[in-house]
């Protein structure tokens, strides 16, 4: 990805001197390059500039450290005896083994949307119940102790009640859950322990259930309409449209950061590149699958835009508390299961709304 690394100075400090390196990082030896790739003065800010695929597809500068294969511009500092590594991706990652797990799970989805579309509504239950456990395993790292008992039954709940019961089963088993989430949390160290953090723990399990388990029972909920299969197919190719044009124009273009407190990685030019593969794609899916108006493709492109990158802003800022990069390693060159719904997850909102109330 374009980033750009400000140095502080022209002088090169001497072998063996310890540099202090901006962010949580420990200081590093001068002249030992991080990453194994040629050192780089890292006295100033690192900010990184384009857009990626997703969820946080770039070293994150600061609290990550600094990526040599990231950098776009800055003066080399020689690396002694250090061999040189393999340069690194633009995105941070693992390239290769991203597109191939990305392209083998669109494939499948496709699949199943097209010849066996409730198959679904299993393989999204699957997939918020994992995605539950990575997030209340890493809060429990760091010492937020959510209820993961309740949170997945509860999540389960809310997906698979969505079947028979629609929205007003969504409705009832969030609302069944977020009493049994205060309950338990309330009471989960016995009668005679006065509970540790109970309104943080109780607020935290309760925005849990909200983000994953509840946006996705939107996307079953879409389903179960009418050509819910082809809604639901749009929904997630205009949301790979997004990733995949901030991506490109990120990477080529990208300069000016959008909130770099937040998220160093999005640029404006990634931004910009979202909105025009998703409107187009908005244009083309909803004319040609849905046979609908093509303005309501251009509304659902541009507000997909937003919602996605808002998506992916929010796990970003999570991430960023918790001091991790990625949520779990499932996934090669992507990371955990929630790393990739980070966008998903509203878009299912916004898409079911838009669709439902203009088709």
């Amino acid at each position: 990805m374009a980033e750009e690394t400000a140095a502080a100075g022209n002088a090169t400090p001497p072998q063996g001197a310890s540099v202090p390196v901006e962010g949580n990082s420990a200081p590093r030896q001068a002249g030992a390059a991080p990453n194994g790739g040629a050192g780089v003065p890292a006295t100033g800010p690192v900010t990184a500039a384009a857009s990626g695929v997703g969820g946080d597809e770039a070293t994150v500068s600061g609290d990550a450290g600094v990526d040599a294969g990231a950098v776009t511009s800055a003066p080399a500092v020689a690396s002694g005896d250090a061999a040189p590594a393999a340069p690194a991706s633009k995105a941070g990652r693992n390239l290769p083994a991203a597109l191939a797990v990305g392209m083998t799970l669109g494939l499948s989805l496709i699949a199943i949307l097209l010849w066996a579309p409730e198959v679904l509504i299993g393989v999204i239950a699957v997939a918020m119940a994992v995605a539950t456990w990575e997030v209340s395993k890493r809060l429990r790292e760091a010492d937020v102790l959510v209820p993961r008992i309740p949170l997945i039954l509860g999540g389960q709940a809310i997906i698979w009640l969505a079947w028979p019961a629609g929205s007003q089963g969504v409705l009832g088993a969030f609302g069944a859950t977020t009493l049994v989430l205060m309950v338990w949390r309330l009471f989960d160290h016995g009668l005679q322990a006065t509970p540790r953090n109970y309104l943080r723990d109780t607020a935290i399990s309760i925005f849990t259930l909200a983000w994953i388990p509840l946006l996705a029972s939107f996307a079953v909920l879409l389903l179960l309409e009418d050509d819910g299969n082809l809604r639901v197919l749009t929904f997630m190719i205009l949301v790979v449209c997004s990733d995949v044009g901030g991506y490109v124009a990120g990477v080529l273009f990208g300069k000016h950061p959008m909130v770099p407190a937040v998220s160093p990685k999005k640029s404006w030019e990634g931004f910009g590149g979202s909105l025009v593969f998703s409107v187009i794609g908005g244009l083309l899916t909803v004319t040609l699958l849905l046979q609908a108006n093509s303005m309501i493709g251009v509304l659902l492109g541009v507000g997909l835009v937003v919602v996605a990158t808002t998506g992916d802003l929010i796990e970003s800022q999570v991430k960023r508390e918790l001091g991790i990069k990625d949520m779990g390693t499932l996934l090669p060159g992507h990371g955990g299961i929630m790393d990739r719904l980070d966008s998903m997850l509203p878009s299912a909102f916004v898409s079911w709304l838009v669709l439902t109330a203009l088709l």
